[in-house]
């Protein structure tokens, strides 16, 4: 009987799922946007929401528990100043998870999981570029006589040329 057994085993022992969580967590904060199994994504959804949360708090000891999880300094620091701030205003819900199409190797439903405050896009003007003139045009071809006239021309030719060598 599974009576108290929250989660899913995933087929892995739970070291591996832990590490596996850990992983999945750092690349949704490190790309916000992630493609993987449905199960995964339902699993890390949570701690993901948990990370988000101590992030919101911003203190020390929330710094240090998020550390603990993530192991990874630098998407610490973004997810404490870039993405943190972006969901101060909300009260939970800081994923969405979408399920795509069946994997082609083994069925496997897929899953997009994302955060539901992407960072925005900023729109640069198009710079022109320096030192470069705009599109380069091939060298012209040579024009050749068509292929008779090449060929009786060089008939013509072959004489003369023997003559010369001759004389």
């Amino acid at each position: 009987m599974r009576h108290r057994m929250a989660g899913r085993p995933l087929g892995r022992n739970s070291s591996h799922r832990r590490a596996l969580f850990r992983a999945l967590v750092t690349a949704l904060f490190e790309y916000e946007r992630i493609e993987t199994t449905l199960p995964k994504a339902k699993e890390i959804r949570g701690y993901a929401e948990r990370m988000i949360t101590l992030a919101k708090r911003g203190d020390l000891a929330a710094r240090r528990r998020a550390l603990a999880f993530i192991r990874k300094e630098s998407v610490v620091k973004t997810l404490f100043t870039d993405i943190a701030p972006r969901f101060a205003d909300r009260q939970g819900g800081y994923t969405r998870c979408m399920q795509t199409r069946r994997r082609l190797g083994d069925g496997a439903a897929m899953a997009i999981l994302e955060l539901t405050e992407l960072k925005p896009k900023v729109v640069t003007a198009a710079k022109p570029e320096k030192g470069k003139a705009a599109k380069k045009e091939p060298p012209a071809k040579k024009e050749r006589p068509a292929k008779k006239e090449w060929a009786a021309n060089a008939k013509k030719e072959k004489p003369a040329a023997a003559r010369a060598k001759a004389g």
